[in-house]
């Protein structure tokens, strides 16, 4: 500011306060050396705000944490899902026919074969029954045998009238009654061979009748209920045995439908029995029903039991290993690095010395790691023990991961 103006303002200044009476320049005066005072006083303030904030700020030790590198990897998960092994040829076998028990021989847990008898009914009249019906055949069959000479001999007459044609001694009605008579004994021989099938039929039935008083086993398998006792009176269709047949096994498994997409035919699957037996299955099937309580579908597998399991049992439960999704590169973050605060996911940066803090968004789990959906990428290094303590640009201290790539920030301890 030039000095002639500068000097200009003090006179009128001057000048101001002499033209006011003496109490009111007093007044003015005091109150400037307020002002100035309060102003050295919020200035003196500041100064230790700031010199005490640095101070704390510089008092902070480093933290000793450990990193973790965010990665790009291989995605190839899968989902462990709850079997069971389920015999594909089990059920009650019932009595074909009914009668009372004379024969049980089979206890709950023997092993029988294909065709084994595992119980016999009271078959006296059975058997009586099927010998009355096979002499009506015989009978019948005799019959038949009869109406065919007759009819036989019948025709031959007939040929020797009608050789007599152009005889004085034909007769033109004799010829008429013995055709007449040839055909009711043909007749009666259609009627015979008729009544001789219906015997067999009747004889047949009664075999097939008395064949069914001896129950067997219609397959291998272990007895694994007995429902009748000697003496008891069966009606056709009841109960006899329940067999199982753990040579020929399936495994049945309920699986979330969001996990079916992937499970096509012939689709190998890892397995387990008690948790350490491992063995391979294939899809078989996928039911197309799905279980509105549950949302899971039935899907049915063949193992390969290509080792010596044993102990193999309808009901046992089995883990299966199934595709979890699609496989391809995915960047993943260790779970330990994921703090969730206020129902954000946040993690720790590892940034020029100091404990960065930044949200990020996560997929689904891949064993010990998330998938990083967004805010991290492959290389940045995550602070994974000792962040729940960690404040945002706090220094830290950390060794390198085993890796140890992507290690040319922080303190390194």
């Amino acid at each position: 500011m030039p000095a002639k103006k500068k000097k200009s303002r003090l006179r009128l200044s001057a000048e101001a306060l002499r033209s006011l009476s003496t109490g009111r320049r007093l007044a003015v005066v005091i109150g400037a050396i307020l002002i100035g005072v309060m102003a050295v006083s919020w200035q003196i303030a500041s100064s230790a705000a700031q010199e005490k904030s640095g101070a704390k700020q510089e008092s902070i030790p480093p933290a000793q944490v450990g990193v973790d590198a965010v990665i790009r990897e291989t995605r190839k998960q899968t989902v462990p899902v709850i079997g069971r092994l389920v015999a594909r040829q089990t059920g009650v076998v019932a009595a074909r026919t009914n009668g009372p028990v004379g024969e049980v021989r089979v206890e709950v847990g023997d092993r029988v074969k294909q065709g084994d008898v595992l119980a016999v009914l009271v078959k006296d009249m059975l058997q009586w029954r099927y010998d009355l019906q096979k002499a009506e055949v015989n009978q019948y069959a005799a019959a038949l045998k009869t109406r065919n000479a007759t009819t036989k001999l019948r025709q031959q007459e007939l040929k020797r009238i009608q050789r007599l044609i152009k005889s004085a001694a034909f007769s033109q009605a004799r010829l008429e009654d013995k055709a007449q008579e040839v055909a009711v004994s043909e007749s009666q021989a259609r009627e015979a061979a008729a009544q001789l099938a219906r015997a067999q039929a009747n004889k047949n039935l009664s075999k097939t009748t008395l064949d069914y008083a001896t129950i067997k086993a219609p397959y291998s398998g272990v007895v694994s209920k007995r429902h009748i006792e000697l003496g008891a009176y069966v009606q056709t269709g009841e109960p006899v045995v329940t067999l199982v047949n753990d040579a020929n096994l399936e495994i049945e498994a309920d699986v979330p439908a969001n996990r079916t997409a992937g499970l096509i035919a012939g689709t190998k699957v890892s397995a387990f029995l008690g948790g350490n037996e491992k063995f391979s299955a294939r899809v078989r099937a996928v039911v197309p029903e799905e279980n509105t309580q549950t949302r899971t579908q039935t899907v049915r597998f063949i193992p390969d039991f290509s080792q010596d399991l044993k102990g193999l049992a309808s009901n046992q439960s089995v883990t299966l290993h199934l595709p979890g999704g699609r496989d391809g590169k995915v960047v993943t973050v260790h779970k330990d690095a994921v703090i969730n605060r206020k129902g954000s996911n946040l993690v720790f940066l590892a940034k020029d010395g100091k404990a960065t803090i930044r949200p990020v968004r996560l997929g689904e789990a891949v064993g010990t790691r998330f998938i990083v959906v967004g805010g991290l990428k492959a290389g940045d290094l995550v602070v994974i023990r000792g962040n729940e303590r960690l404040i945002p640009g706090q220094p830290i201290r950390f060794k390198p991961p085993a890796s140890g790539n992507q290690m040319t920030s922080g303190t390194k301890g």
